[in-house]
């Protein structure tokens, strides 16, 4: 299997494993006390969801600005892990968003470079 597509699949393995986490997290594992779960769950996840279409399409851009959000989720990890009683979540969140953030960046490097070149190839035809 190439980089690209390893990369392309570690990515979304990290964008669906932050979505699912935060959902079973936030719901059934450790529901918020002080907090609505709906208000929680509206605050978290319409960020992952902005390049989901995207991220399944193999656009290389969505991908380029999915690191952004990638970092973001990486904080709020760092954050949670630092929190009593939040250690794993927290540690899986850091997990899933540098997943993310790799698979992200590296495809997006490989799929511009290999669109540059099909873009080379067909000018010189």
């Amino acid at each position: 299997m190439d980089l690209r597509k390893l990369s392309y699949i570690a990515a979304l393995i990290g964008l669906f494993g932050l979505i699912f986490l935060i959902l079973a997290w936030n719901v059934w594992i450790s529901p918020p006390t002080e907090l609505p779960r709906s208000l929680v769950l509206l605050l978290q996840l319409p960020l992952l969801l902005l390049p989901m279409r995207g991220m399944l399409h193999g656009q290389p851009y969505t991908f380029a600005w999915a690191t952004f959000v990638a970092l973001l989720y990486f904080i709020i990890g760092v954050d949670n892990a630092a929190i009593d009683g939040r250690e794993l979540y927290g540690g899986l969140e850091i997990l899933f968003s540098i997943l993310m953030f790799m698979g992200s960046m590296i495809y997006t490097r490989l799929e511009s470079r290999r669109l540059k070149a099909e873009e080379e190839q067909t000018s010189q035809d």
